[in-house]
């Protein structure tokens, strides 16, 4: 259980927080504030925006533990403006319990698969998200997945730790090197370009990637060459997938990409859990098909320690924290409460989805 009864008591308690005047300093009738939910403890900065604001009434579930889906639908009835984080499945049920009141959903992601868009456009609801603002917070983590991967570092940590660490032999715990390597992209876009950035130091030989058609404006940033599917597989020394989840790329990371990819390659996933068919990759794994895999992101999340991916040495596998940063975080909470106070507005966001 994640919380005891007690704080699952303390939790659900109602914490609606005004700070609403009009202009002219006199209080406004509640009935005339849009009601806000905020379905998480979202970092201070997107907080204090929303509070200091003057312009909703707002409810958080104050946990860092995603609320109870009942109590989520109790809680969004009749609100004008959702801000949530990608755990909370914004569908048809929940717009529903919402109520023709709902403006505005914006959530505390780049990603939004979580989202169900085909409803939110026939409710003519707003979507906000935040992108851009954690392009280097997952750029950097997926070039030290990457370095920790490839080096074997967790594996090295865990030999020193435990006695393994004996004479100096020749090829114990040898890994791969970036330098005079391939480093394939799958899905070029800011995220892609920056993590070739930070490689590029590294004297990375050749940039190669691959998207749904050539992008040549972020292409020429990183000198990087566009390929096919095909070939990003069996030209990768290195493969970062950093594309969206979409219909088109649901388990796109299969047994037909590994089988392509060479036996030394490593494979590293920061961007959606669903690209990747984990049954197969464990296989490649397993088989030394590849060398190996670091994964950020998994399906679900989080995987459970049972699973068969968790007692590979040549899987290193991290909690979603690509954007766990505290700049990061703040950042895309101030973005989603803006958004969301824009949306609310009848204004442009800063940064609106279409859908």
């Amino acid at each position: 259980m994640w919380c005891s009864r007690t704080a699952l008591r303390r939790l659900q308690r109602i914490g609606v927080e005004v700070s609403a005047c009009s202009a002219a300093g006199f209080p406004r009738a509640m009935s005339t504030i849009p009601r806000v939910y905020v379905t998480r403890q979202v970092p201070p900065d997107g907080l204090d925006i929303l509070r200091k604001s003057g312009r909703v009434q707002l409810e958080m579930w104050d946990s860092d533990d995603p609320v109870p889906r009942n109590e989520l639908l109790k809680k969004v009835k009749g609100c004008d403006g959702i801000l949530c984080v990608l755990t909370e499945k914004i569908d048809a049920e929940l717009l529903d319990a919402a109520g023709p009141n709902l403006k505005v959903v914006s959530t505390m992601s780049v990603g939004f698969d979580h989202l169900s868009l085909d409803e939110l456009k026939k409710r003519n609801i707003c979507v906000g998200y935040t992108p851009d603002v954690l392009t280097d917070a997952v750029a950097e983590l997926t070039v030290a997945l990457l370095l920790t991967t490839s080096r074997r570092l967790v594996e090295a940590t865990h030999e020193a730790k435990t006695g393994g660490w004996g004479t100096w032999r020749t090829q114990w715990l040898c890994g791969y090197e970036l330098a005079n390597s391939t480093v394939g992209i799958l899905g070029l876009g800011r995220i892609g370009v920056a993590i070739a950035e930070r490689l590029k130091p590294f004297k990375v030989k050749k940039f190669i990637y691959t998207d749904v058609a050539p992008r040549p404006e972020l292409a020429d940033m990183i000198q990087a060459e566009y390929v096919s599917f095909d070939e990003v597989a069996k030209q990768s020394d290195f493969l970062a997938v950093c594309c969206a989840l979409t219909p088109e790329t649901q388990g796109i990371c299969n047994k037909n990409l590994f089988t392509k990819m060479k036996k030394n390659s490593i494979f590293i996933n920061t961007s959606r859990g669903g690209v990747v068919n984990q049954e197969d990759l464990y296989e490649a794994l397993s088989t030394g098909q590849i060398a190996g895999a670091g994964l950020d992101v998994t399906t679900p999340e989080p995987l459970p320690t049972n699973h068969p991916l968790f007692t590979l040495k040549n899987c290193v596998i991290l909690p979603h924290i690509a954007s766990a940063s505290y700049t990061t975080r703040n950042a895309m909470s101030a973005l989603a409460a803006n958004n969301l106070l824009a949306g609310l507005r009848g204004e442009p966001m800063p940064k609106e989805l279409k859908v």
